[in-house]
């Protein structure tokens, strides 16, 4: 993996997280990073191989991201199970919105049939 697109992806995460404490946005550091990079790969009009490369690399090892996500869990564990039901109520909520709001952007995508085949 080439250090310079690796730095690249740091860059733009810190160059988020910067916006973010900057303007006091509610958004996530790393999500405006990304659509930081997500702008400059549409100016230039391609992802440069050594970045594509880079990138590829990080997916191959996205497992371990989630090993802090569940320690928080374990960690705790105990108000999760005295606060089981506003989670689950979230859960459920969230992943039905979801659904909810991909099938209207795929009915919107979606060229329109006129009837015949």
């Amino acid at each position: 993996m080439p250090l310079g697109f690796i730095t690249l992806l740091l860059v733009c995460q810190l160059a988020g997280e910067v916006i973010r404490l900057a303007l006091d946005l509610p958004v996530p550091g790393p999500v405006i990073g990304m659509a930081l990079l997500f702008g400059g790969l549409v100016i230039k009009g391609s992802v440069p191989d050594g970045l594509a490369s880079a990138s590829s690399g990080l997916l191959q090892h996205l497992a371990l991201l989630f090993v802090p996500a569940g320690v928080g869990v374990i960690t705790h564990i105990g108000l999760l199970q005295a606060e089981w039901r506003p989670v689950a109520a979230a859960l459920v909520g969230s992943t039905l919105a979801a659904i909810v709001v991909t099938a209207l952007v795929l009915h919107w995508l979606m060229p329109k049939s006129d009837g015949t085949k």
